[in-house]
C-alpha cells in the first residue's frame, strides 16, 4: 500500500486538485510539501492536528514537510464566515507564533535528509512595501476569481474589508515562495483551505510559467458520530498546551471516544498500522467492554503531544480514581487529577473534626447526615475509609501538606486545600 492507497484507507483525503498528477510525481521523486496556520491563538486544539499529523505521515515516507507559522498571515487574517477578525497586535502576534512553533516542534522530526523545515512568512512577507504587492502580485490574481471563492463569496451580503480581501493573495504568495525556495510541489489544509491553496496554484501558474508542476490537498472536517463538535468538552476545547488542558484530561478525552468513533479517530490519528487498526476494530465489535481501541488511541495521542512520562501520570492518575487508591498520588498529580472537582480551602495550622470539616466544605448537609455518612461508611479519606465519627483531621492526612482528598459514597470526590 503507497502513500496515497494509505492515506485513502485511513479516509484522510478529502479533495485533490490533480490525483493523477501528485500520484505520478509521488512515484517518481520525494517532494518537499507545506502545512500552515495563523498564530490566532497561543495553543493549538486537536482540531487543529490533522493536516499536521497527514503531513508527518509524508515525512515517514521520505518526504520533506515545510511547516508554517502565519506571523504575516495572522496580522491579516483569514475570513471567517460571519463576521471581521479582531486584528491581533504585532506582539501577541510574535509570542502565538514561539508557543505554536514549540507545539509544532513536537509532531516533526528534524534530523536527516528529510528533516522538517520550520518558516514564518512574516520573513518574506514584511519587507514589501505596497507598490510591489499591488504590482508583482496583485495584477496575477482577478477580481472575479476572488469573488467566485466561497470565504469571500458568504461576507459579500454582510460585508468584508479590503484587508481580509486580500488574505486569499497573501496565502497564494505562501505558495509560490516556497515553490520557488524550498522546491516545494504541495500543499496541505483543511477543507476549508481549498480557496487558499487553489490561489497559491494559480499565482504559481502564472508567475512561474505553465509547466510548473505543484498540487493541492485538503483534508476532510473531523466529526462526530452522534453529531456533535469533534475536540470540545463540557469545560471547552482540548488543547495542546498542558496548562489549558491537563495531560491527563487529554488522555480522558481520547480514552472516552464512542465505539463509533474510536476506529475512525485511530486512522486519522494515528501511526499505528493497518493490522494493528484492523485487530482493535475487531476487538470493538467482539470485546467492546475491553475499551483496548480506547486505550490505544489515548495512549499514542497522549506520548504523541505530551510524551512518556505525562502520559505514564496520566494512566496513574486513571487507575487511582478508578480503584479509589488515591493516597500514593503526587501533589502534581492531584492538581490535574482533581482539577475540576469541587475543594474547599482550609487553615493549614488547623486541625478539624472530620464531621465538622463535611459540613463546611458542604459535602455533607448537616451535621446529622455527615455523622451517618461516616458511621456507615461512606466517607474516605485519601482512599482509606473512616468509620469514626470522632475523627480528627490532622498533618499526617495531608499529602505533601497541600491536600487533603475526601470521597462520598463511590464517585463523588472533593478535594481540600491547605
Amino acid at each position: 500500500m503507497n502513500l496515497l492507497e494509505e492515506l485513502q484507507w485511513r479516509g484522510i483525503i478529502y479533495q485533490q486538485t490533480d490525483e493523477e498528477g501528485l500520484k505520478d510525481t509521488l512515484n517518481k521523486e520525494k517532494i518537499s510539501l507545506y502545512c500552515g496556520m495563523d498564530p490566532t491563538g497561543d495553543s493549538m486544539h486537536i482540531g487543529h492536528l490533522l493536516p499536521f499529523l497527514t503531513l508527518r505521515r509524508f515525512q515517514n515516507h521520505g518526504h520533506r514537510p515545510i511547516v508554517l507559522v502565519g506571523g504575516a498571515t495572522g496580522l491579516i487574517g483569514d475570513p471567517k464566515a460571519t463576521e471581521e477578525r479582531t486584528l491581533q497586535t504585532i506582539e501577541t502576534v510574535q509570542h502565538n507564533v514561539e508557543c505554536l512553533t514549540a507545539q509544532l516542534k513536537r509532531i516533526f522530526s528534524f534530523d536527516g535528509e528529510n528533516g522538517a523545515t520550520m518558516v514564518n512568512n512574516y520573513d518574506w512577507t514584511a519587507p514589501l512595501n505596497i507598490i510591489t504587492f499591488l504590482r508583482d502580485f496583485g495584477k496575477h490574481i482577478g477580481i472575479n476569481y476572488m469573488l467566485a471563492k466561497d470565504t469571500i463569496a458568504s461576507r459579500l451580503e454582510t460585508g468584508i474589508s479590503f484587508t481580509e480581501f486580500t488574505y486569499t493573495i497573501l496565502q497564494g504568495m505562501d505558495f509560490k515562495h516556497l515553490y520557488e525556495n524550498h522546491q516545494c510541489k504541495l500543499q496541505i489544509g483543511g477543507s476549508d483551505q481549498w480557496g487558499n491553496i487553489t490561489t497559491g496554484l494559480e499565482m504559481i501558474r502564472k508567475m512561474t510559467g505553465e509547466g510548473a508542476k505543484a498540487y493541492g490537498l485538503t483534508i476532510p472536517l473531523v466529526t462526530k458520530a452522534d453529531g456533535t463538535k469533534f475536540g470540545k468538552t463540557e469545560s471547552g476545547a482540548v488543547w495542546l498546551d498542558p496548562e489549558k488542558t491537563t495531560p491527563y484530561e487529554f488522555y480522558q478525552f481520547w480514552i472516552n471516544s464512542a465505539d463509533a468513533d474510536v476506529i475512525k479517530y485511530l486512522k486519522y490519528f494515528t501511526f499505528l498500522s493497518r493490522e494493528e487498526i484492523e485487530k482493535l476494530e475487531q476487538s470493538v465489535q467482539e470485546e467492546p467492554h475491553l475499551r483496548k481501541a480506547q486505550k490505544a488511541l489515548a495512549e499514542e495521542m497522549t506520548r504523541l503531544i505530551h510524551g512518556e512520562e505525562s502520559l505514564n501520570q496520566a494512566i496513574k492518575i486513571t487507575d487511582a480514581l478508578f480503584s479509589g487508591e488515591v493516597r500514593n498520588l503526587s501533589a502534581a498529580e492531584i492538581k490535574q487529577g482533581f482539577k475540576d472537582v469541587p475543594s474547599y480551602e482550609h487553615a493549614s495550622g488547623e486541625e478539624i473534626g472530620l464531621v465538622d470539616l463535611l459540613v463546611a466544605a458542604k459535602i455533607s448537609p448537616s451535621k446529622r447526615q455527615a455523622r451517618e455518612d461516616v458511621a456507615n461508611g461512606a466517607v474516605s479519606i485519601n482512599g482509606e475509609r473512616v468509620t469514626d465519627t470522632d475523627y480528627i483531621l490532622s498533618v499526617k492526612d495531608r499529602i505533601e501538606d497541600e491536600f487533603t482528598i475526601i470521597r462520598r459514597g463511590k464517585k463523588k470526590y472533593f478535594l481540600i486545600k491547605y
